[in-house]
């Protein structure tokens, strides 16, 4: 969504059409509605280099489920719903600025490793493996080697470069290019019983 009147870098507009054309490209990633995934960004308390750079929100359960039983209780995960009133079934956040300090590949890195969480049903759960640890499988070694191969194919496929441009410059390069950064911020969601 481009907000309209307002001078400066949009960047989750930006990041919106990067995660379209990596969907649009990457055979693995086709699954991918970017209609339905909200980019949201969130300003880091502290400049520091380490933490998260971005994160995936599944707005379902395991299967795609709208509620959840917990304790004898039913929960579901408050609803997010877009300018058209579709549902959002994922939020995808960026922490700026450390995000946009990573170097290039590891934001391209960063971006395809959320893209690749959302499952291949796209129905608003998890890419889910066997295991103790279903969000990476079994080594987390194996998860980042398949998302450096999805890269490798996103570049293969030459992209326009005004796509990704922006994702060679940092934080502080980008404002002085543009003056301002800003873009859409979605609280996260609550979870609520229901009934």
């Amino acid at each position: 969504m481009t907000t309209v009147g307002r001078q400066g870098f949009d960047f989750t507009d930006h990041m919106r059409r990067l995660c379209g054309d990596m969907a649009a490209r990457v055979d693995d990633l086709r699954h991918i509605d970017m209609a339905r995934v909200a980019v949201s960004y969130s300003q880091t308390r502290k400049a520091s280099e380490y933490g998260m750079y971005a994160a995936l929100m599944p707005m379902r359960f395991a299967g795609g489920r709208i509620h959840k039983v917990r304790r004898g209780q039913k929960w579901g995960v408050q609803r997010l719903h877009g300018t058209d009133g579709r549902e959002m079934l994922y939020i995808l956040n960026f922490y700026l600025p450390r995000f946009l300090n990573l170097k290039f590949r590891e934001k391209l890195t960063t971006v395809v490793h959320e893209l690749w969480h959302i499952g291949p049903k796209f129905d608003g759960d998890s890419r889910r493996f066997a295991g103790r640890c279903h969000m990476h499988g079994s080594s987390q070694a194996s998860y980042d080697a398949q998302v450096a191969v999805l890269v490798d194919c996103y570049m293969a496929s030459d992209p326009p470069g005004s796509v990704y441009e922006f994702l060679r410059y940092n934080f502080c390069e980008l404002l002085a290019r543009h003056g301002r950064i800003f873009g859409r911020k979605i609280p996260t969601p609550k979870l609520l019983r229901v009934g």
